[in-house]
């Protein structure tokens, strides 16, 4: 089976892309993988070693009518492209994650008849994927609250989010080895993203004397890179206290730390609550409110419910409520049981697999 798949714009529309075509190929499928030629799917679909097609796309500003007619017009543009390559390629089936690059290429599945699945990460569709679930075979849902958005909801199937089998390869021992964490310390992993989190950061270094009075908790905290000197002038760790503090601008080894990690405090963006998900990690979740139709909280409210996080609000992150929740959080070994217990039971572990059955029937439904 010859399959394409496309996302792009960002690493939370490409990972699980990636995550499916690992599954794909393990069962024996051609893959293959449009996206941008300047985006960042463009580095990493070529570093997982799948041939990449590039095609152009952008989006359009409300506020400036004349992007609209620009976009509008690199769109069609690009469909007639990937109509030419599908004439070429003879795909049995297509997957799109998101991103304004698969539009043209959804369009030409459509066009060539080819069985199109969508894969929506988030609990808001997005607009590319809201578009061309009206011409999709199948609508696979991280969230069922996303189904809301669907003309067709009676084709949303919730599969999870897929997260890469290399999130999982390392090991807790290997992650607290790498950071010289004891192992029968607490860790703490806090991180607010690629680019951090000023709120969350103020509210951890305000804590300080506190979660340092606990004796055996380590905390591993990644600032972002433009918050790393203020927080580490603030924080004034001594060199004793920087043995259990340990700060990071950015961290390139996250499935480590993850690995490592006996609790999280961290946003709650799609790939990020995948992979706490998939490892089932207790965690303290503070969406940012400024996400679009603020999907982070809705995100996280889903999986709040289950009982598998914690959440608070950006804007009370700063107030005892948090230091309430987080010393629960890290003090209580019951409660950490119970999220992972209940984590656990969303299965999200398998959701690479639940999509790739759904691709394949996809596909042979079209063969049909």
């Amino acid at each position: 089976m010859r399959v394409v798949l496309s996302g792009g714009g960002t690493a939370g529309h490409i990972n699980p892309a990636l995550a499916l075509a690992d599954v794909l190929r393990e069962r024996g499928d051609e893959v293959l993988y449009a996206g941008t030629p300047t985006g960042v799917e463009a580095r990493l679909v070529r570093e997982a070693g799948i041939p990449f097609t590039p095609f152009e796309a952008q989006g359009f500003n409300r506020n400036h009518p004349t992007t609209l007619f620009k976009g509008v017009a690199k769109i069609e543009k690009s469909t007639r492209a990937a109509v030419r390559w599908y004439d070429q390629i003879h795909p049995d089936v297509t997957v799109c994650f998101g991103g304004y690059v698969c539009i043209p290429v959804g369009r030409a599945s459509v066009k060539r008849g080819v069985p199109l699945v969508v894969h929506e990460q988030n609990s808001v569709m997005g607009m590319a994927n809201k578009y061309l679930s009206k011409h999709a075979s199948r609508v696979c849902l991280t969230y069922q609250h996303a189904a809301s958005a669907l003309e067709h909801p009676e084709r949303a199937i919730v599969t999870g989010n897929p997260v890469r089998a290399s999130v999982f390869k390392a090991t807790r021992e290997e992650g607290r080895r790498m950071l010289g964490v004891p192992d029968d310390a607490v860790m703490l992993l806090v991180f607010g993203g690629s680019l951090g989190a000023r709120h969350i950061n103020q509210a951890m270094v305000d804590l300080k004397d506190k979660l340092l009075a606990k004796p055996d908790l380590y905390i591993v905290h990644v600032t972002g890179p433009k918050e790393l000197d203020t927080v580490t002038e603030q924080l004034a760790l001594t060199p004793e206290q920087r043995k259990r503090w340990l700060l990071f601008g950015y961290q390139n080894q996250m499935g480590a730390c993850e690995a490592a990690a006996d609790a999280i405090v961290s946003r709650a963006g799609a790939t990020s609550l995948a992979e706490i998900s998939a490892r089932a990690i207790p965690a303290l979740l503070v969406p940012f409110p400024y996400a679009t139709e603020d999907h982070q909280t809705t995100n996280a409210r889903a999986y709040v419910d289950a009982g598998c996080a914690y959440m608070i609000a950006d804007d009370k992150v700063e107030t005892p409520e948090f230091e309430k929740l987080l010393r629960q959080l890290v003090e209580d070994e019951s409660v950490r049981r119970g999220m992972t217990e209940r984590a656990h039971e969303q299965k999200t572990r398998d959701a690479a697999r639940l999509l790739a059955d759904q691709v394949d029937a996809a596909a042979a439904e079209g063969k049909r």
